[in-house]
């Protein structure tokens, strides 16, 4: 029985795999368990951030197994500590919740939305909305919160609270908004959605509207955040921070993690059993976040990642079957004109190159320390099948 039957025999099918069973990797090149190699655009939809085993990282990572692998959030470890320390820094927040994926931190910060709006105005200020388009997890309350139709199904009844506005029209934001909203929750680019980016004029005026009326703003940046645009944040392009950001993905380099970033006005809300989780904030994956942080909070290394978004985007813009090209730095969408963005996929598979789909697009997130040779070669290949 080889890999892929064993597999498909034991695991539930979750997900409409390819017909690839990847053994190792290292740079941004990975390999297959044929010894066949694949530069990778895709980055494990943007979480392997340095790419594949960068050295710094598994030397970080590989201390840490041998010190300490996990203890209850009981007791405090010094990882952790630092870890928080430093994307608080980074970030300007006040403190953070980790837990272990973009569908926890965004739990967390619907939790912590609600139980901010009970303390301050009582029963009943409960509920969130969301843009149309969006994407914020597949646990029940997050695909609730999620605004597209194609995800809800199956699994009712939905967790109650949420309305879904259109991206970008504030008139129909304010026909939403009643004495029972506590909280709005935004994609600066929706992912999922085909790496759309909300209009600038929209986000200064959704965030006005919040403020003056003790709205909060969630900011889902589990793709976007840790540099992926350009910026550490997404939210540093439009010039505004959010109440809550989570983070996730790129975060840890490709260990499990997400994480909850509150504002002063936020910070202690979550008090002692009002949250948790076993896993958050686990001694590997901090150490993997730690390593993460020290390079992209490196001199330059945000400047190079716009820079070779900009270079991606405008080498796209010359090919014939190119359409459109969306999203900001390191994220982007490419709309074809003729082709299936599934059988670029495929086609790009068979050529040595791994990308990503969102709609009807095909979605690029390369490692954030690609190099430009690799993208050469890998726009190349692209290229060539357009």
């Amino acid at each position: 029985m080889n890999t892929i039957e064993k597999f498909n025999k034991n695991v539930m099918g979750t997900y409409g795999r390819l017909d690839m069973v990847i053994e190792s990797g290292k740079g941004r090149v990975c390999e297959d368990e044929d010894g066949k190699a694949y530069i990778d655009f895709g980055s494990g939809i943007g979480t392997n951030s340095l790419g594949y085993c960068d050295s710094d990282w598994v030397e970080a990572v590989c201390n840490q197994v041998k010190s300490l692998q996990h203890t209850s959030n009981y007791y405090y470890t010094k990882v952790q500590a630092d870890f928080a320390e430093k994307l608080c820094q980074a970030t300007g927040y006040s403190k953070v919740f980790f837990g272990n994926s973009g569908a926890e931190a965004n739990e967390c910060a619907i939790k912590l939305a609600r139980k901010y709006s009970f303390d301050k105005y009582g029963k009943g200020r409960h509920t969130i909305i969301t843009l149309m388009n969006s994407f914020h997890g597949r646990t029940l309350c997050t695909l609730s919160a999620t605004g597209q139709d194609s995800f809800h199904n199956y699994f009712f009844p939905f967790v109650e609270g949420f309305k879904h506005a259109n991206a970008n029209d504030i008139e129909d934001l304010k026909s939403k908004l009643d004495g029972a909203v506590c909280a709005v929750m935004i994609e600066y680019v929706q992912g999922e959605g085909g790496v759309i980016a909300l209009e600038k004029d929209y986000v200064s005026q959704l965030y006005k509207i919040c403020e003056e009326n003790d709205i909060l703003i969630i900011a889902d940046e589990v793709q976007t955040g840790v540099g992926r645009t350009g910026k550490f944040l997404a939210g540093d392009h439009y010039g505004v921070k959010a109440d809550i950001t989570t983070l996730a993905k790129g975060l840890a380099g490709g260990l499990p993690i997400g994480a909850c970033l509150a504002n002063e006005k936020c910070a202690d809300v979550l008090t002692a059993g009002t949250h948790g989780s076993t896993f958050g904030g686990n001694p590997i994956a901090c150490a993997g976040g730690l390593a993460v942080l020290n390079k992209v909070l490196s001199e330059g290394f945000l400047e190079d990642v716009a820079e070779k978004g900009k270079y991606i985007r405008e080498r796209l813009d010359e090919l014939d079957e190119v359409k459109d090209v969306s999203g900001l730095g390191l994220m982007i969408g490419v709309e074809l004109k003729t082709k299936s963005a599934k059988d670029i996929l495929n086609k790009a598979m068979e050529s040595g190159l791994l990308v990503l789909t969102a709609k009807e697009k095909v979605r690029l997130l390369p490692p954030l320390n690609i190099s430009y040779k690799e993208i050469e070669k890998g726009l190349a290949i692209l290229a060539n099948i357009l």
